[in-house]
């Protein structure tokens, strides 16, 4: 990727000169040739596409479908994002419900390819939805190329808010909130948790996941993050924390290095 973000900090220092920049390093990025070409090729045929057979089959229309979600990986994986995308979610026994990783679930659900209306890549603004999307999720990219650590932030800055303002059970938002790998990873670290909670029993760890936003951000619910001041806290301990553990292997490191020279 030609494109490189200034990031001139690392931690909540980066964090907020990125915020201050983001819009328009963000409007650079999608400006490269290659980006500008992909986003025009998306808006001008993504609306003559009806199945998830064809979708899949335009490997261009496909990479900002799936870029837009934070999907890429699975370009290759045509066969399994066909799939995804013919289930429709109101059957429970779709492949996307059936997986931890609730992106899948959104994705199909977004184009509606499953469903026995019209898809909904044929509506009116659709394109400039998953064009939207795209380039938010590519400057993430870019900007994690320069530091993992913003690119989490960044992504949860624009994904919490969304989730928390769905609505609902609050059990149903903590699942949203952990089946979500990026966001998974920014909640743990924030809130001091191991990644090894994931091994325990999903409500034991909805409960480990409340108790500890309740002790360190002051509430419980996950409809906290519709509030920007919550969100913002919540990245300023993610980093905080990323910024310590960071620290602490470089100097455990530095010590390794320093017990070995001294048996020499």
């Amino acid at each position: 990727m030609s494109f490189a973000p200034v990031i001139p900090f690392g931690g909540y220092a980066g964090w907020r000169f990125l915020d201050r920049t983001a819009e328009d390093q963000s409007a650079r990025l999608s400006a490269n040739p290659a980006n500008a070409r992909d986003i025009s090729y998306f808006r001008e045929n993504i609306g003559k596409v009806t199945s998830a057979a064809e979708l899949v089959a335009d490997y261009r229309l496909l990479n900002v479908a799936l870029t837009a979600f934070g999907l890429q990986d699975d370009l290759p994986n045509k066969a399994f994002i066909e799939r995804i995308l013919s289930d429709y979610v109101t059957d429970e026994n779709a492949l996307a419900n059936r997986l931890a990783d609730k992106r899948y679930r959104e994705f199909s659900e977004v184009f509606g390819f499953g469903s026995p209306l019209p898809p909904l890549s044929r509506l009116p603004g659709f394109a400039d939805k998953i064009i939207t999307r795209f380039e938010a999720e590519n400057f993430e990219q870019a900007v994690g190329e320069v530091n993992g650590e913003l690119r989490l932030a960044l992504n949860a800055a624009s994904d919490l808010p969304d989730i928390a303002a769905e609505g609902g059970r609050e059990s149903t938002l903590w699942y949203r909130i952990m089946g979500n790998p990026p966001l998974r990873e920014v909640m743990e670290t924030a809130l001091g948790l191991p990644s090894s909670v994931g091994g325990l029993d999903l409500e034991r760890q909805l409960q480990i996941f409340q108790d500890r936003a309740d002790a360190l951000l002051g509430s419980s619910d996950a409809s906290q993050f519709t509030d920007p001041d919550k969100v913002e806290n919540l990245i300023q301990q993610f980093l905080s924390r990323s910024q310590l553990a960071q620290g602490s292997a470089v100097t455990s490191s530095a010590s390794v290095a320093l017990t070995l020279l001294r048996g020499y």
